[in-house]
C-alpha cells in the first residue's frame, strides 16, 4: 500500500450532537452516506489526502462527539489543530445558536493556547437537502458572512458542497 505524502494538518469537526459531523466525514473520505444514526464516542480520526495552494496535505479529521448538556468539549482535543469545521443542522435553529457559542469558546481557548494565532474555520449549515424543514434565515447567514465567516450549506446525504467545505478549509490553512 502506498502511504500518502504531504504535510499533515489536524482538522476538528465541532458542533452539537446529531448535526451530521460523522456523516460529513464519511461522505468526504469514503463518498458514502447511511441513514443509520451513529453516535460518536470520544473522538474518531480519519485521514484524506488533498491538494491546496500547490501543497500536498494529509488531513487528519478528528470527529469529536457532539457537545450537549451532559458532555462538554474536551479542550485537549483541540490541541494542535490547524483548522475546524463548525457544523450546525439547518433544520434545528438551536444547533446554530449552540455552534455560535461553541465558536466563541474555541476562539477564546485558541487565544490562550495558540499564542493568539487565528485558527481558520468554515461554518457548515448541514442537511440542506431538507429545505422544506429549514429553520435558519438567510439573514442569519448573511450576518455571519459579514463577520468574515465562510458559510456553506452542505448535505452529507447528497454530497452537496461537502468536498468544497473541506477544500475551502484546507486552502485557508495553507494561505500565506
Amino acid at each position: 500500500m502506498i502511504q500518502p505524502t504531504g504535510i499533515q494538518k489536524k482538522i476538528c469537526m465541532l458542533g452539537t450532537f446529531s448535526v451530521g459531523k460523522t456523516s460529513l466525514v464519511r461522505r468526504f473520505v469514503h463518498n458514502e452516506y447511511t441513514e443509520k444514526y451513529q453516535t460518536s464516542m470520544g473522538v474518531k480520526v480519519d485521514e484524506k489526502s488533498v491538494r491546496a495552494n500547490d501543497q500536498d496535505l494529509i488531513l487528519a479529521l478528528w470527529d469529536i462527539y457532539g457537545e450537549d448538556v451532559f458532555q462538554k468539549l474536551q479542550v485537549s482535543y483541540l490541541r494542535g489543530m490547524a483548522g475546524y469545521l463548525l457544523v450546525a443542522d439547518g433544520t434545528r435553529r438551536a444547533t446554530c445558536d449552540a455552534a455560535l457559542a461553541l465558536q466563541e469558546k474555541v476562539a477564546a481557548e485558541m487565544r490562550k493556547t495558540a499564542a493568539g494565532k487565528k485558527i481558520p474555520f468554515v461554518f457548515l449549515l448541514n442537511k440542506c437537502d431538507l429545505t422544506d424543514q429549514w429553520e435558519i434565515e438567510s439573514d442569519a447567514e448573511k450576518t455571519l458572512e459579514e463577520r468574515g465567516w465562510q458559510v456553506l450549506r452542505t448535505s452529507a446525504k447528497t454530497g452537496e458542497h461537502v468536498e468544497e467545505a473541506f477544500l475551502r478549509l484546507a486552502t485557508a490553512m495553507t494561505a500565506k
